[in-house]
């Protein structure tokens, strides 16, 4: 696969495209998606659990990055970009700390997540970082899709026999198998390495478990039963909801409690014929808006 700097790797599509998340966020709660990337109100905060994820993903690049270019591992400079990752996050959009969350205990808990991935034998063979993948998308019909499928996979490693993607999570409870095998983010990985690379492809979850004393948990999967047209379809069916205006809450606990969009989703039923009818003008954003 073709390496391109760690500034290339951070550029932003802007070209018409689908990314894991867009399609998970629809799946999770189509009117939440409405709110973000149709009407494109702006999120008035960002959850602690997003911040912490994405600040130790932001250090373990920085790590990858020591080790792929082959030079002494400098853990203090590992550490310094969690923390600056925290605080650009804080700054794009304030850390909304939850009920008996200190910013001082989040950070500490990070670099003991940190501190205990480090203490684990470093990935060999590193193929690349960050490495933003944009491939077609195809249905179980062999139809090739409008928009193209962006990845930006974590971490790719190559053994004699195979490429391994490796997935970074940060999480309150271990993964099971079924994580792994079910995980919609991991078919849109392998697949697109897939289509990249005649190499057998293997997909690694290293979970970073938030317990009192943090693990490292290991999940390895060969990819037997993986079907491209099995995610071509997923997605074509979320693109025909969307599309049709199929745009509701899913509320739960999980949902809620860190949505920015609280104080709109419940003006929903009173404001939301009169937004669905045009999604694209500002006649709709304004309609929406509180």
């Amino acid at each position: 696969m073709h390496q391109t700097s760690p500034a290339q790797r951070r550029q932003r599509l802007t070209r018409p495209h689908w990314s894991f998340s867009q399609v998970a966020q629809y799946q999770r709660c189509p009117l939440q998606y409405f709110f973000e990337r149709i009407v494109r109100l702006p999120r008035s905060f960002t959850p602690t659990g997003l911040a912490l994820g994405s600040a130790v993903h932001a250090a373990l690049a920085a790590y990858h990055e020591q080790l792929l270019q082959g030079g002494r591992i400098v853990q203090h400079q590992i550490e310094d970009e969690l923390l600056a990752a925290w605080r650009a996050i804080d700054e794009d959009r304030p850390i909304r700390l939850g009920e008996g969350e200190s910013t001082v205990e989040l950070i500490d808990l990070g670099l003991s997540l940190l501190e205990a991935y480090l203490r684990e034998p470093p990935p060999e063979n590193i193929v690349a970082v960050e490495q933003q993948v944009v491939v077609p998308l195809f249905n179980s019909q062999g139809a090739v899709l409008e928009k193209p499928l962006v990845v930006v996979l974590d971490l790719l490693c190559r053994d004699q026999q195979s490429l391994m993607i490796v997935e970074f999570k940060t999480s309150r409870r271990r993964y099971s198998e079924l994580d792994l095998k079910t995980a919609l983010q991991a078919n849109c990985y392998v697949h697109a390495v897939r289509e990249r690379s005649d190499w057998p492809v293997k997909l690694q979850y290293t979970v970073l478990v938030k317990t009192k004393t943090p693990q490292v948990q290991t999940l390895t999967d060969d990819c037997p039963e993986f079907e491209s047209g099995r995610l071509g379809d997923t997605i074509e069916a979320v693109d025909r909801a969307i599309q049709a205006g199929a745009f509701y809450p899913v509320e739960s606990p999980l949902n809620c409690s860190t949505c920015p969009y609280h104080a709109p989703c419940r003006d929903w039923q009173r404001k939301s014929r009169t937004t669905v009818v045009d999604l694209n003008t500002s006649v709709a954003r304004e309609a929406i808006s509180c």
